[in-house]
């Protein structure tokens, strides 16, 4: 673990200045925060790409923070008197729309106070008359009792007629918007909205006749876009919106204002559509790049024509300053919380730590900084727990447990399993058998994934096949192919008349490449009958070539070679910078980079004979180059030997035939003519550098001189000379 202690200057996160604007408080995305500003300032929608947890949210609710205060608006429904399903939208100041409501309220109040009146003093005065006519013995009992009933039918119909008089008299507007208490713009989230509540929508009315209905101007529900007007709508993962909603959005963007219309064609909202409503807003739509085939062309280009797309960081530089920027994150995060107590520098390094060990780049930090918050709050609650006023690193590294991902507990339980069933083998050695290194999805859960193999002959000549089971997807298939390209190349033995079986393990659905090496290790042990080192652990892809190449995801692999008692693994000699561990880990385990499948080879196989032979048909060509051909070249300069260049000339010959002419006559007659003499020159001739020199100018002269033949013979002649 790299000491960073001398680097940060704080006792505890108390002391760090937490900055009061959002956009200040976005770590390491400076890009994205000048396209932003950039957004503000010109009014321009931004699309922001990447991964979740990268600050896509913040930025989108910084935008609102800085944008120009320009004057907000509130939305009011008015009922057409013409047509009323067809209520008309009208847009006033900030504050005035309260103001207007208040005046049509009173004037309907004037309006409706004789009719009040008169509805009260009707049945009242009914009912006295039947009270009088009563005490003076002028009608009976009955007659009593019927005007009574009659005058509560009375009171009872004359308040339906005044509520009808009243749904066909009132125009008093509804407010649809209503920013009178907003200082700032609005900032919108819709994030997984239905279109309903994106869009607007009509509320549904079951008393549509006899005038009880509620009128449709009052039943107009705003949506997000509406609400968004003169402000910012940010849309995450906006490719989960329906096809239709990306195209009434499209439509949004290009006319700024939306008629509000019933979303269900089975609601009575459906029959009623008011006038455009403004909804002039800046569109933050963000989003990952798996799912940018699913965003509508249409919105992008709109995007691009008046706006920025931005791809967020994932990672950062690994320096003071952005060590320091994660510290101010930490520090950000608690004062959200407002539950768990400060951080003291050690655990604040421990974060950082962790933040390098994330990190898909060597000499980094990642910039997933939701799953590091996650640990800052489990840290603080385990504090909160043991009564502490500070956070420490202990606090840190016991939170780490607490708060692992669900592929990590997984990962955890089957390797246990595993161990109880003895499906590991961590000691010994054992011919075709290799324990590969994998990571579960995209996580840094590391597992272990032991390999074995076997070959047997094909049941016709030159009809063998590669066989591997588990389910693999479709880069481990090609992995696997790539594979059988260099077995030839390494142990001389043609594999077309064996078929190779390889098995992963009581494991599922693997994919990627990088088990390649451990796949080659495996089936090379059969062909060769050479033991492999069980102690051992491997990952790291492979090149047709016999190049190991480097792979994802090995902190997390070296982990679980770790937790398997595994004594040493060999990584990519590229990913050996990758590798963060503590000090703890790295006393558990040795690492060993490794550049070629020769490397490998010497590494992970036990010593013996067969081991020896390998090893030195794997370095035959090279020493054969420097002890023939350089001599050869060397005598004929000097011109001491005549046979001597005339033999280095056929073999130069034969050597460049064979990279620019691969069925050419020239090379067959060369064959013919000096096989039986020089045999075994002339096969390693295939493997040996000059071979490949041969091809790389084969590669640029046929580019430059295009794919005619006699172009290529003149080129040849050239070389000659």
């Amino acid at each position: 673990m790299k000491k960073i202690t001398k680097e940060l200057n704080f006792n505890d996160t108390s002391e760090i200045i937490v900055p009061k604007k959002i956009i200040d408080q976005v770590i390491g995305q400076e890009v994205a925060i000048n396209l932003i500003k950039k957004a503000a300032s010109q009014k321009r929608h931004i699309m922001l790409i990447g991964e979740p947890g990268t600050g896509k949210s913040m930025l989108a609710a910084s935008l609102a923070e800085i944008l120009p205060p320009y004057q907000l608006k509130d939305i009011l429904s008015y009922p057409n008197k013409e047509d009323l399903h067809n209520p008309i939208i009208q847009v006033t100041n900030a504050g005035e729309a309260k103001k207007i409501i208040n005046l049509a309220k009173l004037e309907a109040a004037k309006a409706n106070s004789s009719q009040k009146i008169l509805g009260f003093v009707l049945p009242m005065g009914w009912l006295i008359l039947a009270v009088v006519l009563w005490q003076f013995k002028i009608i009976s009992d009955i007659v009593f009792g019927a005007m009574l009933i009659l005058s509560g039918f009375i009171m009872i119909a004359t308040a339906l007629s005044m509520q009808m008089m009243q749904k066909g008299k009132i125009l008093i507007p509804k407010i649809l918007i209503d920013n009178s208490k907003k200082k700032h713009v609005p900032f919108i989230d819709a994030t997984g909205a239905r279109a309903g509540a994106l869009l607007g929508d009509v509320l549904h009315d079951p008393l549509q006749s006899g005038g009880l209905g509620t009128p449709p101007h009052y039943r107009v529900i705003p949506g997000m876009i509406h609400k968004a007007n003169g402000g910012v709508l940010f849309l995450d993962e906006i490719a989960s919106l329906s096809p239709k909603s990306q195209q009434e959005l499209l439509t949004i963007l290009q006319e700024k204002k939306y008629s509000i219309t019933g979303q269900s064609e089975l609601s009575s909202g459906a029959m009623v559509r008011t006038t455009p409503a403004p909804c002039d807003f800046i569109l933050v739509a963000a989003g990952n790049y798996q799912d940018l085939e699913r965003v509508h062309p249409a919105i992008r280009s709109r995007i691009r024509g008046s706006g920025y797309e931005c791809q967020m960081n994932i990672d950062v530089p690994d320096t003071i300053e952005n060590r320091n920027k994660i510290a101010q994150f930490v520090a950000q995060e608690i004062l959200k919380d407002e539950k768990i107590p400060h951080f003291r520098k050690d655990a604040v390094e421990e974060i950082i730590f962790e933040a390098r060990k994330r990190a898909t780049r060597k000499n980094h930090l990642t910039l997933k900084l939701r799953e590091l918050g996650g640990i800052v709050r489990a840290a603080g609650d385990v504090a909160k727990e043991k009564g502490l006023s500070l956070v420490t690193k202990q606090e840190v590294i016991d939170s780490k447990k607490s708060s692992s991902t669900l592929e990590q507990q997984l990962v955890a339980k089957m390797m246990d399993i595993k161990k109880d069933y003895d499906i590991f083998k961590t000691a010994g050695k054992k011919i075709g058998r290799v324990n590969g290194l994998a990571v579960m999805g995209t996580t840094d859960a590391g597992i272990m994934l032991p390999i074995e193999c076997e070959v047997t002959f094909a049941q016709s000549l030159n009809q063998g096949k590669v066989i591997a089971t588990g389910k693999l997807g479709e880069i481990a298939k090609e992995s696997v192919e790539n594979v059988s390209a260099i077995f030839k190349k390494i142990t001389g033995k043609n594999i077309s008349n064996y078929d190779v079986h390889i098995q992963f393990l009581q494991t599922h659905g693997v994919e990627g490449d990088s088990a390649s090496i451990s796949i080659a290790s495996a089936v090379i042990s059969v062909l060769e009958n050479i033991p492999i080192k069980q102690t051992i652990a491997m990952t790291g892809s492979l090149s047709i070539r016999g190049e190991v190449l480097p792979v994802g995801g090995v902190t997390g692999k070296i982990g679980a070679a770790i937790n398997s008692k595994i004594k040493t693994v060999l990584i990519p000699f590229t990913n050996k910078d990758d590798v963060v561990l503590s000090d703890k880990q790295n006393k558990q385990i040795k690492i060993i980079p490794v550049k070629t499948i020769r490397e490998v080879i010497k590494e992970a196989f036990e010593d013996c004979p067969q081991k020896d032979k390998l090893l030195k048909k794997l370095s035959a060509s090279l020493k054969w180059f420097f002890n023939n051909y350089f001599l050869f070249f060397l005598i004929v300069f000097l011109g001491k030997i005549e046979f001597t260049r005339m033999f280095v000339f056929f073999l130069l010959l034969y050597t460049i035939c064979n990279s620019f002419f691969k069925s050419s006559i020239v090379k067959f007659f060369l064959e013919k003519l000096f096989g039986f003499f020089f045999a075994e020159e002339l096969e390693l001739i295939e493997t040996s550098p000059l071979s490949w020199i041969g091809t790389e100018f084969a590669k640029y002269f046929g580019t430059a001189f295009g794919e005619n033949k006699t172009s290529k013979n003149l080129l040849f002649l050239v070389l000659l000379i």
